[in-house]
């Protein structure tokens, strides 16, 4: 589990792959002494396992699932990631609950500024659009980040400078892919009230399924 707090950005050292699935190594500037073999690190908000490590960098495997349903397939050498290390027990949560798997993949239809920050307007996937709130949180490349609006099948996020500066939106520009997972309670909430029914098939959330459930 992360916050969607990023500690450092890293860059991509080699990603070596196989058929379907791959070996990232990435340099970082994180504590690598305190960080043990088969410890959870977030890159673009993807999970990851550290399967070895050295001074300055860490590497991880990256299934075939992960490549599929990421940005992380697209990066070469040089490339920045976002880097979070799992919470601990006792930790602050300063952002909010990230599980570091990814649900889909956005793209960045507009990019502006406004009184030194950022806005930033993401388009996704038409069956993601239901989990995505106004004033609710998702995460972008691992960013944890709040919906200032949503408007169809777009949402758009305000970056702060300091936001910006330490992580890779900086570098975001219009038609960039970005990981994006949003917030799990959403998910969970529809599961419950839909039972084995998919989404789809289910409809949308009202006031009536809600009161024959109990809620109201």
């Amino acid at each position: 589990m992360f916050t969607g707090l990023i500690e450092d950005v890293g860059s991509i050292r080699k990603f070596e792959r196989s058929a379907a699935a791959g070996r990232l190594t990435v340099a970082t500037s994180l504590p690598v002494e305190g960080i043990a073999l088969g410890d959870s690190v977030a890159v673009n908000g993807a999970c990851l396992t550290v399967v070895a490590r050295q001074a300055g960098q860490l590497t991880f495997d990256v299934s075939p699932e992960t490549l599929a349903s990421s940005t992380l397939g697209q990066l070469g050498p040089g490339a920045a990631v976002n880097l979070e290390q799992a919470l601990r027990l006792g930790d602050r949560l300063g952002g909010h609950w990230v599980t570091g798997h990814v649900d889909c993949l956005g793209e960045i239809v507009e990019r502006r500024s406004l009184d030194g920050n950022t806005v930033i307007r993401v388009r996704l996937p038409r069956e993601n659009c239901r989990y995505v709130v106004e004033k609710g949180s998702v995460a972008l490349d691992g960013i944890s980040l709040t919906v200032n609006a949503v408007d169809g099948e777009t949402f758009s996020v305000n970056v702060i400078p300091h936001t910006a500066v330490m992580t890779t939106l900086h570098n975001g520009k219009v038609g960039m892919r970005v990981n994006i997972e949003t917030d799990i309670l959403g998910k969970y909430v529809e599961r419950l009230l839909t039972g084995d029914r998919q989404p789809a098939a289910a409809g949308r959330i009202t006031l009536d399924l809600l009161a024959k459930n109990g809620f109201l």
